[in-house]
């Protein structure tokens, strides 16, 4: 008997968190058709995810599509958590990884429009020791016959700008190739969930920048250091800026860093295990507050909670009557800031595939966003203006205002990550009719 109180009250839980959900929620279409688009062939997208989940590709997903302000698509498919036989849930919660960065972008822009923070500002003006870091550049020691790491000057400071687009000179090591050994920056600079923002800045500050400032594009923990610059500028820690200043006035309710109670970690989305090792992947603990405060890819979210987040870019930074930017400084963020002259990091291409942000695949980067810049080029469907981001085990989302349109899709799948993000692309503009 207590153990079924105990499962009735886990249920009416979810319940309540759902209805919750739904009435803080978008518009909801009467038919896809009332927007622009298929039921028929809206219908592919759930049957190719219900597909994928029986055949043991993916535990689950969650999609949602809002098009012309109204939800128009909103399914939840297969697992939360196969193992245990946790059905997925529209309210389940994501590890979103790298869509944290848009949360990150968002508090740096809205410490802007106070005038806190200037985006040509150097980053030294809010975290000192970064004031003398150098540059690591391998020259020829012509008497040794080989390569030497050496320390220059920088060119010019690292800007609040270059950390947004990723031209900052610093890096993830685990991508591309360093200009410095690997091991002394891995050593310096490699994620330690034990350690807090400040500490962290002060980890980097004491390695070599890979990269003159402003010359090289290189996918980074640049977002990691604005985390902690929005602490220094607003004077409050960086979860509480997101939960005080952006999800309460934006009734996110399933968005932060971790997810309170015993009750509410059942609603965690986790990967599966892997038929090959028999080991589930390693994920970061998100059932407690951490000690790291990750702004690069450290929050929780839900499908519904990201795509109101992705409605108040679309709407020019204002949703449900609260206001967070103006529509110039959306407009700013979601253009693309890498120049004509901008190198990019060695492998990231073959990482990245169609969201690399170089004009051979007609995308740039903004600040937070990947950015299409011109049509066609792209093997993934889109607009021109379309922005885009994704997290390391495939959550992925992007908006374009051409269309009026909103796509988020959840799932926990690392090794099938490129291939949702097309394959929700594909699916959605298969789909509008208008």
């Amino acid at each position: 008997m207590k153990i079924l109180r105990k499962f009735i009250s886990a249920i009416l839980l979810v319940l309540f968190l759902s209805a919750a959900a739904f009435a803080q929620g978008l518009p909801v279409a009467d038919n896809p058709e009332e927007v622009g688009m298929s039921s028929d062939r809206l219908a592919r997208l759930t049957s190719g995810l219900n597909e994928a989940v029986e055949k043991g590709t993916i535990p689950g997903a969650v999609g949602i599509i809002v098009r012309k302000g109204k939800v128009a698509y909103f399914e939840a498919i297969g697992f939360q958590d196969r193992e245990n036989k946790v059905p997925m849930t529209k309210e389940s919660v994501f590890r979103i990884y790298s869509m944290s960065k848009v949360f990150t972008s968002l508090a740096i822009m809205m410490l802007v429009e106070e005038g806190k923070i200037i985006l040509a500002d150097p980053v030294s003006k809010f975290l000192p020791e970064f004031k003398d870091m150098k540059v690591g550049v391998k020259k020829k020691n012509h008497y040794a016959d080989k390569k030497e790491l050496v320390m220059v000057p920088p060119n010019r400071p690292m800007t609040i700008q270059d950390l947004l687009r990723h031209t900052s000179g610093l890096t993830y090591w685990f991508f591309g190739k360093p200009s410095l050994n690997k091991t002394k920056w891995k050593e310096n600079v490699t994620f330690t969930y034990g350690q807090t923002l400040e500490a962290m800045v002060t980890k980097i500050s004491k390695s070599p920048l890979c990269y003159q400032p402003g010359t090289t594009w290189d996918y980074s923990q640049s977002t990691d250091v604005l985390g902690r610059i929005v602490e220094v500028a607003s004077g409050v820690s960086f979860d509480e800026f997101i939960a005080e200043r952006i999800a309460k006035p934006l009734k996110l309710t399933g968005s932060g860093f971790w997810v309170d109670g015993e009750d509410q970690q059942k609603l965690i989305a986790e990967p599966q295990v892997n038929p090959t090792t028999g080991k589930k992947p390693a994920v970061i603990d998100v059932t407690k507050r951490p000690v790291w405060l990750s702004g690069g890819g450290g929050m929780v979210s839900t499908a519904s909670d990201y795509a109101r987040l992705c409605q108040l870019f679309l709407n020019g930074g204002i949703l449900d009557d609260v206001r967070l930017l103006s529509p110039k400084t959306v407009d700013l963020m979601t253009s693309n800031h890498l120049p004509a002259t901008i190198k990019y990091a060695p492998k990231l291409q073959m990482q990245l595939g169609p969201m690399f942000p170089s004009p051979e695949v007609g995308n740039g980067f903004g600040l937070g966003f990947l950015v299409r810049v011109a049509p066609g080029l792209n093997p993934q469907p889109g607009s021109v203006g379309d922005y885009c981001w994704a997290g390391l085990f495939g959550t992925y989302f992007w908006v374009d205002p051409k269309e009026d349109l909103v796509a988020v899709l959840m799932i926990q799948s690392k090794s099938q990550r490129n291939y949702y993000r097309s394959y929700m692309r594909d699916m959605v503009y298969q789909a509008i009719i208008d």
